[in-house]
């Protein structure tokens, strides 16, 4: 079996170490025995979203969104086939405010039904989250001045922390294997859960009968754990 990942904009929407996301579903889909084909391509590169089975983006500056969305928005009927067809697209940060009806006023790709809007405030917060694809909770982190008014086909549940706005008990948006998120850095490095569950089903939509082996994930499940522990250990018990 082979898998192609695309890294989009590598260079432009790395804010926060994004690429640590990408190499973490590589480094795990090879454990798995898989081959791996890792792209990274940006502006002065032709996509080819046939051709790939992971996209992934991570977040910008409000400058580097806007030039990723300029380029992007070529290939915006490549992008929605590709969605429809089941294929898996990962965007963190505000790269997933990419994919609604429009950022302020510039019109963005459309493909799904929300805004976003930049504010004049910043909303800065660790987060702890529920979702219905694991039963641990989610942490991460996040830095952002703009909200989207959305509270359908969320990806989270807020536990602590910011959703989509600020009075939003919700957070993201997924929609067949779509998966956007506000959380920055390495979101699959602090959620070796979040990580086992998104790698085997990717693994999966090749092979439904795929014998997987067992994650070697101990180092980052004990550092997931002690940072609950320490931060959030009561309130982790309530829920």
């Amino acid at each position: 079996m082979k898998i192609v990942i695309a890294h989009l904009y590598y260079d432009l929407l790395n804010l926060y170490g994004e690429s640590g996301n990408v190499k973490a579903l590589k480094k795990q889909l090879e454990c798995q025995g898989v081959k791996v084909e890792l792209k990274n391509l940006s502006i002065d590169d032709n996509f080819d979203f046939s051709s790939y089975d992971i996209v992934y983006l991570g977040s910008a500056t409000k400058d580097n969104q806007m030039i990723a969305l300029k380029h992007l928005l070529k290939y915006k009927q490549d992008i929605k086939k590709y969605i429809e067809d089941n294929k898996f697209l990962i965007a963190t940060g505000n790269s997933f405010e990419l994919f609604g009806n429009k950022i302020d006023d510039a019109k963005s790709l459309n493909i799904f039904n929300y805004e976003a809007k930049n504010e004049n405030f910043r909303l800065v917060s660790e987060c702890v989250f529920k979702c219905e694809y694991t039963n641990e909770h989610i942490i991460g982190f996040q830095n952002r001045g703009s909200i989207l008014k959305n509270e359908k086909n969320s990806l989270f549940e807020v536990v602590k922390g910011i959703g989509n706005y600020k009075e939003s008990k919700y957070e993201g948006y997924n929609e067949k294997n779509f998966y956007g998120t506000y959380l920055i850095g390495p979101l699959f490095i602090r959620n070796p859960h979040l990580l086992k569950y998104m790698v085997k089903k990717i693994i999966a939509s090749k092979d439904g009968e795929f014998k997987f082996k067992k994650f070697n994930l101990k180092l980052e499940t004990k550092a997931y754990n002690k940072y609950l522990e320490l931060k959030y250990n009561d309130l982790i018990m309530k829920n």
